[in-house]
């Protein structure tokens, strides 16, 4: 490395193809890439300022707040280091393209086209206004991704404020007709569109997202002046610096329905032979000071790798304590759009997915059902279906939000088995009992559930 060199941080705590690609391409364009994780990111105050580890030049901003439990810890993290460093893809805005309710009205302001939507802290105002978008809608958490806590509802039913422990709001359907549903997304980097695609839903879905088993078919002819300028327009109004733009095409013309500030590479570079992580890699870089051969990134952009870096930090040991300890039966606290309820729930490490009685799900208003799961059981030939929901559970002072079956338990002891799902964070003592009277009957399930 030269002087001349810059060093690009890219702040990201999971294991991504994408952070992968950034800091790879970053090493390609001759400047020197630096992985910032939990193993090695640092921030010191002393009495002659604040100090960073690594210490860097500019940073990339790839942390996920949609699926992060606690994304205020995150936005705090992202906060920190954009004050100390220039930074792509602020925290503030990252923050308003997260929220969809934030991104729809920061759109809408800028009048940049989105659907119709209604967003209300009230649950009986939220469904009273159900009927105002037609015989079928969209109800969605205002926090969510890869297309979980997305439903398509009908007429008979009943919406909340919130699902779980986020908020939900309603927006317009817009649909093709009979032709499979599709969308588009445009890959906005420093205001210029890179590469485009359709994102088809699989079958049997509404929803485009390649995670659930959407397919992608490349869109760049298709991409009128109007198209670019809209996604460009998009990612201006929120203020992002890179974002993936998904636009519908309805009967009023093409709107945008999502701003997403980490949005994927895999099914864009399928689709178009482009990978956007050269492009991300040398805008950090310009920003940082730096130089950047063309033709280099003209030549990157053509191979997605997203082999491990050679900046990924090595892992330290640590100190950490053992896994908090719960019970054979643990007194936990279930939540739901309508309210929350504390039982006595059953732990077995047997059962793929937490479960909820029939009755609780609808005393706490668990739902709506996100799709139905396969249930192997050596005790049923063939197997059972049982619809699934979103539901809040907490244990301790921890919440867990998980996609929980739902079925008839009133013949068992207990109305909520804990499932692997939430399991895996604790270690299970069998001999503790939260209900010393209990008698400890209540079946034995070792289930596997596959979604349909």
């Amino acid at each position: 490395m030269t002087e001349d060199t810059v060093r690009v941080g890219v702040l990201s705590l999971h294991n991504s193809k994408e952070s992968k690609a950034i800091c790879n391409a970053i090493e390609a364009l001759g400047h020197e890439p630096a992985w910032l994780r939990e193993e090695n990111t640092v921030v010191r105050t002393t009495d002659d300022g604040v100090e960073l580890e690594p210490d860097v030049d500019v940073i990339v901003n790839r942390l996920l707040l949609s699926n992060t439990p606690q994304p205020c810890e995150a936005l705090g993290l992202a906060s920190t280091v954009a004050q100390l460093r220039p930074t792509l893809n602020q925290p503030a805005a990252t923050m308003t393209a997260t929220h969809k309710i934030a991104a729809g009205a920061t759109l809408a302001e800028a009048d940049v086209p989105v659907p119709r939507a209604l967003f209300a802290l009230s649950s009986a105002r939220l469904d009273r206004e159900r009927d105002a978008f037609g015989e079928e809608a969209v109800y969605k958490t205002a926090i969510g991704t890869h297309g979980g806590g997305t439903w398509k509802i009908g007429p008979d039913d009943t919406v909340g404020a919130q699902v779980g422990n986020r908020y939900a709001f309603l927006q317009e359907l817009i649909e093709r007709g009979d032709e499979r549903a599709r969308d588009l997304r445009a890959y906005v980097v420093d205001g210029e569109v890179v590469g485009a695609m359709y994102r088809y839903a699989p079958e049997n879905d509404w929803r485009t997202n390649v995670a659930l088993g959407g397919s992608v078919e490349d869109a760049i002819d298709d991409l009128t002046p109007e198209l670019r300028g809209m996604a460009a327009d998009a990612a201006d109004a929120v203020g992002l610096d890179v974002a993936g733009v998904d636009l519908v095409e309805s009967a009023d013309g093409w709107k945008v329905l999502e701003v997403n500030p980490t949005a994927g590479f895999k099914g864009l570079h399928s689709a178009t032979g482009i990978s956007p992580a050269p492009h991300i890699a040398q805008l950090a870089i310009e920003r940082g000071g730096g130089a950047v051969d063309e033709a280099a990134v003209a030549r990157l952009e053509a191979t997605l790798d997203d082999s491990v870096p050679d900046c990924k930090p090595e892992a330290v040991p640590t100190r950490r304590s053992e896994p908090t300890v719960i019970g054979y039966t643990e007194e936990v606290t279930v939540t739901g759009t309508s309210g929350s309820r504390t039982v006595t729930a059953k732990s077995d490490t047997g059962a793929t997915r937490t479960s909820v009685d029939t009755s609780l799900a609808a005393d706490v208003g668990a739902g709506p059902i996100k799709s139905v799961a396969r249930v192997k059981s050596g005790s049923v030939k063939g197997g059972k279906s049982r619809p699934v929901v979103d539901l809040v559970v907490g244990v301790g002072g921890t919440q867990h939000t998980v996609t929980a079956s739902v079925e008839d338990r009133g013949h068992m002891e207990y109305p909520l088995l804990l499932g692997r799902d939430i399991l895996e964070h604790y270690r299970v003592d069998v001999r503790r009992r939260a209900d010393a009277g209990g008698s400890g009957a209540d079946e034995a399930t070792a289930e596997e559930e596959a979604e349909e």
